[in-house]
């Protein structure tokens, strides 16, 4: 992405991550790892892609952090999470991001979910 949305990249990236914290594990686990790789497919794009791509996340933050809020006010205990996507929305979709959806409701839909985040990290000692 162009440098002068570097730091707004940045930030937004740490929020979406601290916001799946309230995601039950397996959630949280699928969501921080398809942000990890949307982030990381996106780093090379045009201006306005990007602006599209902050734009969108923003959404997705914004809702995640209302949706949260209303659970923690929620006396039942069962947290709900999501929102619809309308049929007008998906037709602005490439055949790519089609595919990429399809694959991420198929995990996300998964009888006993269970996922791994798979990462390049050095054991500490």
């Amino acid at each position: 992405m162009p440098g002068r949305h570097v730091s707004r990249v940045r930030a937004l990236y740490k929020r979406v991550l601290q916001l799946h914290r309230v995601l039950p594990p397996d959630l949280k686990a699928l969501g921080d790892q398809y942000v990890k790789d949307e982030f990381r497919r996106h780093k090379i794009v045009g201006s306005d892609e990007a602006q599209r791509f902050l734009q969108e996340w923003e959404v997705y933050a914004t809702v995640l952090s209302q949706q949260a809020n209303e659970n923690r006010q929620n006396s039942t205990g069962k947290a709900c999470f999501g929102t619809f996507l309308p049929e007008e929305k998906l037709n602005d979709f490439r055949d790519e991001q089609i595919g990429q959806l399809q694959e991420l409701m198929q995990e996300a839909t998964k009888p006993n979910r269970q996922f791994s985040i798979s990462e390049s990290t050095k054991p500490k000692f």
